[in-house]
């Protein structure tokens, strides 16, 4: 269904799961968890999976600990890691030369934060032609809720019921558990 010619192939994005950015996400064990399968279930399916960390002078400082990928997940030496400096993975980054040599035409989004890059990045996708799939029970966001944003159980919700129910012209959005992932 994407409107990209000659991209037939799905690729995981996983996003800013770095240790700064999910260490007070809500359920984060059970999304790490979850976030693993679904890369586990990629590479058995020979599915890219992209890696993607963002920077941030203040708070997460390329090579710094809070800047890793959380020590449960292994990125691989061989697959894409993609920086960032804004909540959309693709503004100002090399994402889209990235999923263009990959074939890639159709993603399946995992990461955080929920209410900022991963929503961020499904748009951002939609927009520039990929079909998005996100995976409800693999992203995560910190407690805003002092700041006036629902509680991260609401906002989490809230974007699987819109994203289940999103669409554009030519173009798939959804969402799918890990348990039902398939890349069959």
């Amino acid at each position: 269904m994407t409107t990209l010619e000659n991209r037939p192939r799905t690729a995981v994005l996983v996003i800013d799961v770095q240790n700064g950015v999910v260490a007070n996400g809500h359920q984060r064990d059970e999304v790490v968890g979850n976030i693993g399968t679904v890369v586990g279930k990629a590479r058995a399916a020979e599915v890219p999976v992209v890696w993607i960390q963002h920077n941030d002078p203040e708070n997460l400082v390329a090579g710094e600990e809070p800047w890793k990928i959380v020590p449960e997940l292994d990125p691989r030496d061989e697959e894409p890691n993609v920086q960032k400096a804004y909540p959309d993975s693709f503004e100002d980054t090399d994402l889209e030369k990235v999923l263009a040599g990959l074939g890639v035409g159709r993603l399946v989004v995992t990461g955080a934060q929920t209410d900022v890059c991963v929503r961020s990045t499904l748009h951002g996708a939609l927009v520039r032609g990929y079909d998005a799939l996100l995976v409800s029970d693999a992203h995560t966001t910190e407690d805003n809720s002092s700041y006036g944003a629902p509680t991260p159980d609401l906002v989490i919700a809230h974007t699987n019921l819109y994203w289940q129910y999103h669409e554009a012209p030519g173009r798939t959005a959804g969402t799918v558990q890990t348990a039902d992932v398939s890349f069959g």
